[in-house]
């Protein structure tokens, strides 16, 4: 998809020594592994004229691998690397920026395996730190303004969303002079933030500032060099129409999020970012969708405890149960069944991917309830349990994936 000419190498040569990472959209999650792998090398020589960036460089680096493909020892290998950086620091600023690394490595951590304390943690670290730079008071502010809007939108308290976007709007401002990668990063999460207020309290005017952030995401995001940028905007822009044409019933805005959902699919190919491949199908998914595509997604999503991988679980499961109802198949139920209960009986199981599982479970004893014509039992517990694990772990994905899993007769 993304072939270099002799001069676009050159180019490529000089936006590695950039600050701005912005590049490695161009390049699929291998290459950007590659590049991990190279900087890590290069900043552990000891020829190396200056290991806190280098140092600094490849923790950013293996952050965004672990972003493209939820590995956990690209994480680790990020935290290692953001570790080797604080101690080849010299100055306040230099402390403060591995702190701020540190951060954005927590702060990702939760997005891709949950964990609400983690934010808290990374809060009370980049609280503490002392700085003497604007550009790194802004990068502060900025982290501080993420982990603060992923707390609120946890919350759902309209207080705490609303001062989450104050400092959002903060942030935006403050990051005008910095990499333009930080300055997406805020202007996605104030959309997101936007959007579950504006949902929740049908409110027009936050429904608009989502609109205008993601409006301007789009326009500046080129398909040719900011393809994952692009079709994260694009994906949220779907998500929140199609949020809007449920609650207003409106089809032709169904029409138009899943057109957007399809353009955002569009921009890149499962092996170039495959967490953001997986996203955008699950976002999309609905009662009727293929179960190839939602096979590919689990395949994708293996690594233990993630997020994604426990959705991705949840609804091909849902896809596999629906298929064998519809064809009055009893065997092929009690066969995903054996392999369900046998995965909910391994205590060493990601909290996540055990919630996971007992939405299919529940699933699977109604299906078969209703084709023998017996009552399913214990269905309010297992999905009650679910719910309160997923809630747990900051998953709200998998606690609506639960709620809508249950018959009205239990009224979660």
């Amino acid at each position: 998809m993304f072939e270099f000419g002799r001069d676009l190498r050159k180019l490529f040569e000089k936006a590695r020594e950039s600050d701005d990472l912005g590049w490695l959209e161009l390049i699929g999650a291998d290459l950007v592994e590659a590049e991990a792998r190279r900087e890590s090398i290069d900043a552990g020589r000891v020829s190396c004229t200056d290991p806190f960036a280098g140092w600094m460089r490849a923790s950013a680096l293996w952050r965004e691998h672990a972003r493209r493909t939820g590995r956990r020892t690209s994480l680790e290998r990020a935290a290692a690397a953001a570790s080797d950086a604080a101690r080849h620091t010299a100055t306040p600023d230099q402390t403060a920026a591995t702190a701020i690394e540190s951060g954005e490595i927590h702060l990702l951590r939760f997005d891709l395996f949950g964990g609400p304390e983690k934010l808290t943690a990374a809060l009370m670290d980049v609280q503490s730190l002392t700085m003497e730079r604007p550009a790194t008071r802004a990068a502060a502010a900025a982290l501080h303004a993420r982990l603060t809007a992923r707390r609120a939108r946890l919350s759902g308290e309209p207080s705490a969303m609303l001062d989450a976007a104050a400092l959002l709007d903060a942030a935006v401002h403050g990051a005008q002079g910095m990499p333009r990668t930080v300055g997406d990063d805020l202007r996605l999460d104030r959309a997101a933030l936007s959007l579950d207020a504006g949902v929740a309290r049908r409110d027009g005017r936050l429904l608009d500032q989502a609109g205008r952030d993601l409006q301007v995401l789009v326009e500046a995001a080129s398909p040719d060099y900011r393809p994952l940028t692009r079709a994260r905007a694009l994906a949220l822009a779907g998500a929140g129409l199609m949020a809007l044409a449920r609650l207003a019933r409106n089809e032709a805005a169904t029409e138009q999020g899943q057109a957007l959902f399809d353009a955002a699919a569009e921009q890149f190919t499962p092996d170039h970012s495959p967490l953001d491949w997986v996203a955008v199908q699950l976002v999309q998914a609905q009662a009727d969708t293929p179960l190839l595509p939602l096979t590919q997604a689990e395949a994708l999503t293996r690594e233990p405890g993630l997020v994604l991988g426990a959705l991705a679980r949840e609804r091909r499961l849902a896809a596999a149960t629906n298929l064998a109802e519809d064809a009055g198949d009893v065997a092929a139920l009690f066969g995903l069944e054996a392999i369900v209960r046998q995965r909910l009986l391994n205590r060493t199981a990601p909290p996540l991917d055990w919630a996971a599982d007992q939405i299919g479970m529940a699933r699977l004893v109604m299906a078969r309830g209703r084709l023998m014509g017996v009552e399913p039992r214990a269905v309010g517990l297992m999905l009650t349990e679910a719910m309160e694990t997923a809630r747990e772990w900051g998953a709200p994905a998998l606690v609506e994936r639960a709620m809508l899993a249950a018959p009205e007769t239990i009224g979660l």
